[in-house]
């Protein structure tokens, strides 16, 4: 992995499954394919697609996704600028999002009548999916603290046509104390080092990694998911989830987490056609985590997919 941090890549070594290091490898030297999902909220959203293709852009379906009602569908990396500027994005027809952060909200399945929380939400993503899986009813609060993160959020989610989110700028810290026992489903996809997003041709995209980085990202997740977990009410669910591949931000997060916390983890079951997905750590550079650890999923990036990490947790009754 050329020109990516000496550190990060002997480390990465170390944590890939064999099967799985050479595509990953391609997959930090190479343009991914760009996914987008379409917006079901919007009327006449069956002809976006072909819109697209008029334009001359190569559209193609992500064939597992069809399946989940997830609508995702990829253009080549090349069509990157064409499909960011066109007319349905710019007006919320469709919404560019990675496929693996698609499925932390599927696995969370919130329903029509919940409310739910999206700590960390911007810039808005999962929120909109959750909003589009909960056909705009229901009620989800989302939680941003940095200024414009905020206000970006809020213009992609009135952008989207989603009515069923109100945005509050707040420390996603305090909410657990501010609101116990509150939410059916809790969205935590943690501030972290940004890992999956490493290109070794783009020197940017690692210039703020350090293995200091990650330690502090640690502190700072091990705060927020125990104040998610306080504000979810009893019998509620919480999807914890990051798009670094460090278990200091993962696992090691998780563990502690059941440790301080009455907390469960739920097995997760991903779609046949993703088999680029291994169950997480129990231990690392010799410091073991909670054995349930094996519960959580970790996705390698390949193709079309990003590195992800994935965690469904039960607050008992």
């Amino acid at each position: 992995m050329r020109m990516l941090p000496t550190d990060f890549a002997e480390r990465f070594e170390r944590l890939c499954p064999p099967q799985w290091h050479l595509e990953a490898q391609r997959s930090f030297d190479q343009p991914r394919a760009v996914t987008f999902r379409v917006n079901t909220l919007r009327p006449g959203h069956e002809h976006v697609i072909d819109r697209l293709q008029a334009q001359g852009l190569d559209v193609a379906p992500v064939a597992w996704s069809q399946e989940l009602g997830l609508h995702a569908w990829q253009v080549a990396a090349e069509q990157r600028e064409a499909l960011t500027y066109s007319h349905e994005a710019e007006v919320g027809d469709i919404y560019i999002q990675s496929l693996s952060s698609m499925l932390a909200p599927w696995l969370l399945q919130p329903k029509v009548d919940d409310w739910v929380l999206d700590l960390a939400a911007a810039p808005g993503g999962k929120t909109i999916l959750l909003a589009q899986m909960m056909k705009n009813q229901g009620r989800i609060s989302a939680v941003e603290p940095v200024k414009n993160r905020f206000f970006r959020l809020r213009a992609n989610l009135e952008r989207m046509g989603i009515e069923n989110t109100q945005c509050y700028m707040k420390d996603g810290r305090a909410i657990g104390t501010l609101k116990p026992d509150t939410f059916d489903r809790i969205m935590l996809d943690a501030p972290c080092s940004s890992e999956s997003r490493f290109k070794s041709y783009d020197a940017s995209s690692t210039e703020h990694w350090s293995l200091r980085k990650v330690s502090e990202c640690a502190k700072k997740q091990k705060r927020l998911i125990q104040s998610a977990f306080d504000a979810l009410k009893p019998g509620g669910v919480m999807m914890y989830c990051t798009c670094s591949f460090s278990p200091e931000e993962n696992e090691a997060v998780v563990s502690q987490l059941l440790k301080k916390r009455p907390a469960q983890l739920l097995p997760m079951a991903l779609p046949e056609d993703i088999a680029n997905a291994s169950p997480g750590l129990v231990s690392w550079l010799g410091k073991d985590f909670h054995p349930d650890c094996d519960q959580t999923l970790r996705i390698w990036p390949q193709g079309q997919m990003d590195g992800f990490y994935l965690a469904l947790i039960r607050k008992p009754l």
